[in-house]
């Protein structure tokens, strides 16, 4: 059972794509924790290791570490027992892993409840579409290939998935509403879509059913990081603004 407050708190996660732990902080400097939620990825932290997480956790900030483990279960359910220990708010691992890995990272985390990370399963990637899918031998349409490996997540007892917004809708049809559903790909009216190919805007994502949005290049390179803020809340919908 996925924990009741799971859902509370921001639901913005900015993501800080920096190659340097000065400019991530640089960042978290200019961004309110009662607002926003941060994401660590792999550039990040290798360039800054566990101390970048800890002092972004200790200016007050949940931290999603998006690290997408895939290996073998013993060496996925150390690299999340690992990350649990750095106090971090979520950790995700790649579904296509399989149901051994992604149950060993389960019990090694324990049962969720406070002070757990969430643990969530990457499905389909937001870069990918069909055509790249098929390249690896996958020939199931998208969305088919998405539901079956969210469905292999929830099974194995993870608390939710991270998947494009467009899936959203149909995960929550074949799903419920247990998942936690974590979105990136996410552009603001007006944004650059990047390198990702399945975008959505944060109203159309939230009204579809995510719980986190995950919002990068329209914070961090926007002049004034704390305005995109509000103003990306504001098209959310975000109720608790001040």
């Amino acid at each position: 059972m996925i924990p009741a407050n799971s859902r509370q708190g921001p639901s913005l996660i900015v993501a800080l794509d920096y190659p340097d732990a000065d400019a991530a902080l640089a960042m978290s400097a200019r961004l309110d924790p009662a607002l926003c939620r941060l994401k660590v990825g792999k550039e990040l932290f290798i360039a800054a290791g566990p101390d970048l997480v800890r002092a972004l956790s200790g200016l007050g900030f949940e931290v999603f570490l998006d690290l997408k483990f895939h290996d073998i279960p013993n060496t996925v359910a150390g690299a999340v027992r690992a990350a649990a220990a750095l106090g971090v708010w979520m950790v995700n691992v790649h579904a296509s892993g399989g149901r051994r890995m992604m149950q060993a990272a389960r019990e090694a985390l324990g049962s969720p409840g406070p002070g757990v990370p969430l643990l969530t399963a990457v499905t389909v990637l937001t870069s990918m579409d069909a055509a790249d899918l098929a390249e690896t031998g996958v020939s199931d349409p998208l969305e088919k290939q998405v539901l079956r490996l969210a469905a292999l997540s929830v099974e194995s007892g993870l608390d939710g998935l991270v998947c494009s917004a467009r899936e959203v809708t149909a995960i929550r049809e074949s799903l419920g509403a247990a998942p936690v559903l974590v979105t990136p790909g996410i552009r603001p009216a007006g944004s650059d879509s990047g390198d990702q190919r399945r975008t959505v805007g944060p109203r159309e994502a939230m009204e579809a059913g995510s719980d986190f949005l995950v919002i990068g290049r329209p914070v961090t390179a926007a002049p004034d990081p704390a305005a995109a803020v509000l103003s990306i809340l504001s098209e959310m919908s975000y109720r608790n603004l001040p």
